[in-house]
């Protein structure tokens, strides 16, 4: 749990040994950092609170046994840029266990935890990740069309949805679906809206199709094709696309499926709608607008509510105060509120700030 913790927050050993030294107004060195995260030497009662003044947990965040936060349990999705350096997946894995742990102990504290509606579908030559978008639509009684509110669909669907500033641009989103427990997904922030959705499908696709590991670049197309069923079913593109397509029209359809110019480019080929070779030029005009890394149209961005749900509950039904409540999640109040209620606040999402500035 030290290594979590301090990994969660991007810290190298001697970066923490500092922190405490601060903290403690006398010299922590490096050596006894890695010493008491190896477990080589007992960490005492006042080494356990400067540790946690240090990392900004609660003492009893760090007491818990490592396996209770999901460690090295299930297959870990990311939907990542292949620059991310191991560092940041070591943060992005640590941040991934330690959510889960605090979202599974406020929402069991609060009574919202339900049964997920989650199943695996196995993918092969015939039966495709188009096929198994279909089915999940079928399955959650998703009508046809555009889906309005992604995030929402999933969280009804019984999974832990969560929007936090990953630390890097990165990557969009990771997930994990444990044996026995609810899938989880963290959607990074600095994300626009647009895209966010399309991460959150494709994770979705991960979370379905893929239970086991296997070859990354194929698993990676696997999920595009099912988010892009997902988002935009061939039944109800097709019929949009075949008038034809220009500019002003993919800003229309832009608007009303909630997915990317590009991607709304990318599924008109992949239908047949249009050719590689009108696929390309729509690409380099779009290029020449500045579309490619500025697109025009604003997608909102889709917060989850899950957690504030349960927070209500908490200070309202067993009168907990929102230090109490955060503090079930090993959290201060401020980090707490601004990891996971501003986002649902109608102010929406604040950057998280550095810890260390407190």
């Amino acid at each position: 749990m030290l290594t979590l913790a301090r990994d969660s927050r991007g810290w190298t050993q001697s970066e923490l040994a500092e922190r405490m030294s601060h903290v403690e107004g006398s010299r922590i060195t490096q050596g006894y950092v890695s010493r008491a995260e190896a477990g080589r030497i007992p960490v005492r009662a006042d080494r356990v609170l400067l540790f946690a003044a240090a990392l900004h947990f609660t003492p009893e965040m760090l007491c818990q046994a490592a396996d209770t936060a999901g460690v090295g349990i299930g297959l870990i999705h990311h939907r990542k840029r292949a620059s991310l350096g191991a560092p940041a997946l070591r943060r992005i894995h640590a941040t991934l266990a330690l959510t889960r742990l605090q979202v599974e102990a406020v929402t069991q504290a609060a009574a919202l935890r339900r049964p997920h509606r989650f199943r695996p579908i196995e993918v092969n030559d015939f039966d495709t990740p188009a096929d198994a978008a279909e089915t999940v639509r079928e399955e959650w009684n998703v009508p046809a069309g555009p889906i309005d509110d992604l995030v929402a669909l999933l969280e009804d669907a019984g999974a832990l949805v969560v929007v936090r500033d990953l630390g890097t641009s990165e990557l969009d989103a990771v997930s994990q679906w444990p044996h026995g427990r609810a899938p989880l997904v963290l959607l990074n922030s600095t994300a626009p809206g647009d895209r966010s959705r399309f991460s959150l499908a494709h994770e979705l696709g991960h979370l379905i199709m893929h239970r086991e590991p296997g070859e990354g670049r194929a698993q990676e197309t696997q999920a595009d094709r099912f988010a892009a069923e997902f988002l935009m079913p061939h039944e109800g593109m097709l019929g949009e696309l075949k008038p034809g397509i220009d500019v002003a029209r993919l800003m229309d359809l832009k608007t009303r499926w909630g997915v990317s110019m590009a991607a709304l480019v990318r599924r008109a080929v992949d239908l047949g709608v249009i050719s590689e070779w009108q696929y390309r030029t729509l690409m380099v005009e779009l290029s020449a607008l500045g579309y490619r890394t500025n697109e025009p149209v604003v997608i909102r961005r889709e917060t989850p509510r899950h957690i504030a749900q349960a927070v209500t509950r908490l200070e309202g039904q067993h009168h907990l105060s929102a230090t109490e409540t955060a503090h079930l999640a090993g959290l201060g109040r401020e980090e707490f509120h601004e990891v996971y209620l501003c986002a649902s606040s109608p102010s929406g999402h604040k950057d998280v700030p550095d810890p260390s500035a407190r």
